[in-house]
């Protein structure tokens, strides 16, 4: 996928692709730091169908809800010769235990064999974290591991 990145004279950068239906979808970064997300018109793309604003824990909420998926999707392909390997998102939610404490903390590998293999924070992937690795609540951590270790995994970020 090819993504257009366009300066924007007194205003910030433009960077969009193009969709199969030729609409162009993208953001447009000011240079105050606020984001916009764009729809372009189908007849022509230099004009603005829709745009929403949106804040910075908004637009990182979005990048981990359209990011975590495919890093997800990826993975699964990669493991799908290898019988029992299987690859799910951990979110990591407000009520965790762990929410503002280390990867190590969670001792995930240990309890469960699971292997978190990124986290996904603000829609920038942190891959391969170390146990020092500080959590916080709304990362969606990618994980490697059987069904079963999997499923502990996500009670452990929940209970503890």
């Amino acid at each position: 996928m090819n993504v257009e990145v366009t300066p924007l004279p007194g205003i910030g950068v433009r960077k969009d692709f193009a969709t199969r239906n030729g609409r162009r979808v993208g953001v447009v970064t000011h240079r105050d730091g606020h984001v916009e997300l764009i729809v372009s018109k189908t007849d022509d793309p230099d004009a603005c169908l829709a745009s929403l604003p949106l804040t910075t824990d908004e637009a990182g909420a979005l990048a981990n809800l359209l990011g975590a998926p495919q890093l997800v999707a990826q993975l699964t392909e990669e493991h799908r010769d290898l019988p029992g390997i299987n690859t799910k998102q951990l979110p990591v939610k407000t009520s965790s235990p762990f929410d503002g404490r280390t990867l190590g903390d969670t001792a995930l590998r240990t309890r469960t064999g699971v292997s978190v293999v990124a986290v996904m924070r603000a829609g920038q992937v942190h891959p391969s974290p170390t146990p020092d690795f500080n959590l916080t609540a709304g990362d969606v951590l990618v994980a490697v591991g059987t069904s079963e270790g999997l499923e502990s995994a996500v009670k452990i970020l929940k209970y503890g």
